[in-house]
């Protein structure tokens, strides 16, 4: 994502291997352009949007299409030109807050529900100096709420409060990339790579890819799982890739993630790697997988007709008396 053309296109070319068109002039990209990078076993796909502009929130140069492809990505890489002032950055940010878009933050601990009867209720565990209860019933009033229970764990503002009412807030992750470091001095390149969450590169001269591909990996936290069948060696080559903003890391989601029915045939599972404490750990459905991790997975035995295992567990004699049959007279 970004304000103009400052080097998306030139960036998904190296980093994917797809084509974008790449000019002298702003606002290149009109559509958005799909790559695929192979980074640690895994494909990510990286996406190729438009430029937007000032009140693209509001609609302005199909702002609003743009914006919806971001809600439902993993982590957004805001390009901007190093040798350009901060405004696009304030912009851009301010276009995505707009929309309901919360950048590097999480959601704040307020716990918030409705209720049929009772008033509000209002507390807090610990002293608040943003929101007062006066404060707090003048919000909850304006959106038609009178039934309510909320609590503060944490020193929130106003527009934290008015976020979890509205309840469509997303909070996702961001990067903000400066490109086209070659044409400033290294005082400028020192500071920008110091700022929280920023890398410098210069798609020109090819300088620090690396280090940006390390950090999206970093900023996503994907975990890599290999499969292991009885008896054989684990499979290196195509890994099961899990994350813990979609879905989960824990061993009922990798069994979800290859079948939905597999969950109920697990017995146990066999794990291998830095999240077991020995080699190999039996674990359940609740452990935490961790990174590189290989799994083997037993599954329940099928009980076979009219026994159980070597030793049945059921008589094959008649349910009732009547139906026995009588036994021949013994020969003397």
């Amino acid at each position: 994502l970004s304000f103009s053309s400052v080097g998306k296109s030139t960036l998904l070319t190296m980093l994917t291997g797809t084509h974008s068109e790449a000019a002298s002039y702003e606002f290149t990209t009109l559509t958005c352009i799909p790559g695929i990078i192979h980074y640690n076993d895994t494909k990510i796909q990286l996406l190729d949007l438009p430029g937007i502009i000032e009140g693209a929130s509001e609609g302005k140069g199909r702002g609003r299409q743009v914006i919806a492809v971001t809600k439902s990505s993993d982590i957004v890489l805001m390009v901007l030109d190093a040798s350009q002032s901060e405004g696009h950055r304030q912009i851009l940010t301010r276009e995505l807050e707009a929309v309901g878009l919360r950048l590097n933050k999480r959601p704040p601990q307020i716990y918030f529900k409705k209720k049929k009867t009772g008033g509000i209720s209002f507390n807090s565990t610990l002293p608040l100096t943003h929101v007062d209860e006066k404060l707090c019933y003048q919000i909850l009033h304006e959106y038609k709420i009178h039934n309510a229970e909320i609590l503060f764990r944490e020193d929130a503002t106003v527009d934290d409060l008015i976020d979890v009412i509205e309840g469509n807030r997303k909070y996702m992750k961001c990067v903000y990339v400066y490109n086209k470091i070659d044409v400033i001095g290294i005082d400028d390149v020192d500071r920008l790579a110091r700022q929280p969450n920023s890398v410098v590169i210069s798609c020109n001269l090819k300088l620090n890819l690396d280090r940006l591909l390390a950090r999206m990996w970093d900023e996503m936290g994907l975990v890599r799982v290999y499969t292991k069948p009885q008896g054989q060696q684990p499979d290196f080559t195509d890994p099961v890739v899990l994350s813990a903003d979609r879905g989960g890391c824990t061993v009922e989601d990798f069994c979800n993630h290859i079948h939905r029915s597999l969950v109920k045939d697990v017995k146990y599972v066999l794990v291998w790697g830095a999240s077991a404490r020995h080699y190999p750990q039996h674990c359940g459905l609740s452990h935490n997988l961790r990174d590189e991790d290989v799994v083997q997975i037993v599954k329940k035995k099928e009980k076979e007709e009219g026994g159980r295992g070597r030793f049945k567990s059921h008589s094959d004699a008649p349910a009732r008396i009547s139906d026995r049959q009588k036994k021949a007279p013994l020969k003397t």
